[in-house]
């Protein structure tokens, strides 16, 4: 059957023709620059992880604090990547790794060590500098002592190392936690926990009961929002993607294990110290000074045992990198952008 087709119709169809064969994309090869989400099995755990830039760039290993994940570093990954070798991982109970109940995986602060330790080979890392925040703290500076000629420098983000960082309200009932867990009201009495029994309207807490308000959404939202120049800026996507993870059955547990073994870590305190007088690794301070866990009480001790740091207090929380990403960025540019560091890492 013939059908004619008008002369407008003609040029219409024509036109569409050519807009679609313009239109067509054009694919290029693939850009180290893009994001990939990947997962490795490591000591019988799926270790899902964030990874970006040439292998051949210095490699920047992100270890991430609590609540979070690799997704902290969601904004800070593509900012570094035509420079460097960016590689997020998400530990054992947190992101989008594994969750073992506490029945069949040890969380200590020594085992989650041990996962990225083993993570590390796994991937095929040589050198590196470590980023540090909050639980990356512990985490990485086992992995710097153990392995301390793999290190090229150090970026701490309220990391702490030393004990003026958890000499404040917010840890006197931890630190009773650690010495016992079925502790009652022990550091409770402090400006900061008061509110916290006021608004559960308990005069008297057990503290295994104070430390889950820790796990609940208005704490974690209180992680993002605090200290920060403009709470309009922080997007609730951080909390919304956050808390399912804590809600999961089981992760309050994990949780509250992670909490008591954090007392594994002030006595190697002294261990770490001595790494950094000893190696003396290239360090870059960028610190939210507003952060009520980690004050900058305890960033101004790294300049006591470092004489190559980098320093840095940023107008911002505990999570920097939600309001000052750009300029954290900017500073991890500039510091490993030295060329002698740049050529240390290509080893």
């Amino acid at each position: 059957m013939n059908i004619k087709i008008s002369t407008p119709l003609k040029l219409a169809l024509t036109g569409m023709a050519l807009n679609f064969a313009v239109s067509q994309p054009v694919f290029a090869a693939e850009s180290f620059s893009d994001v990939k989400y990947k997962t490795v099995t490591v000591e019988g755990q799926e270790i899902f992880y964030r990874e970006a830039g040439d292998p051949s760039n210095p490699t920047i290993l992100l270890l991430h604090g609590f609540p979070t994940s690799s997704h902290m570093f969601r904004e800070l990954i593509p900012e570094l990547s035509e420079q460097f070798h960016l590689v997020a991982p998400d530990y054992p109970g947190f992101g989008q790794s594994s969750m073992p109940a506490i029945n069949e995986f040890e969380y200590t602060f020594d085992n989650l060590a041990n996962v990225v330790d083993t993570f590390i080979d796994t991937v095929g890392l040589q050198n590196y500098s470590l980023y540090l925040m909050d639980y990356g703290a512990p985490v990485g500076f086992r992995i710097a002592t153990k392995n301390p000629e793999r290190v090229d420098a150090l970026i701490i983000q309220n990391g702490n190392a030393y004990d003026e960082g958890i000499d404040n309200n917010f840890w006197e009932p931890i630190q009773a936690y650690w010495k016992d867990r079925d502790a009652v009201n022990q550091g409770l009495d402090n400006v900061w926990w008061k509110n916290i029994k006021a608004a559960y309207k308990k005069p008297n807490m057990t503290n295994d009961e104070a430390l889950r308000f820790l796990v609940t959404e208005g704490a974690t939202k209180w992680q993002y929002t605090n200290g920060v120049r403009d709470v309009e800026s922080i997007s609730p996507d951080t909390w919304d993607h956050v808390q399912p993870l804590l809600d999961r059955e089981g992760n309050t547990d994990i949780q509250l294990q992670l909490f008591y073994s954090y007392g594994s870590n002030p006595p190697l305190y002294p261990q770490w110290q001595s790494y950094l007088r000893e190696y003396q690794p290239p360090t870059l301070v960028v610190w939210g000074d507003k952060d009520e866990i980690f004050p900058a009480a305890g960033a101004h001790p790294y300049k006591r045992d470092l004489n190559n740091v980098d320093f840095h207090l940023l107008d911002t929380g505990h999570f920097a990198l939600e309001e000052d990403v750009d300029v954290i960025a900017g500073h991890i540019k500039r510091f490993l952008g030295d060329k002698k560091l740049a050529a240390n890492a290509a080893k």
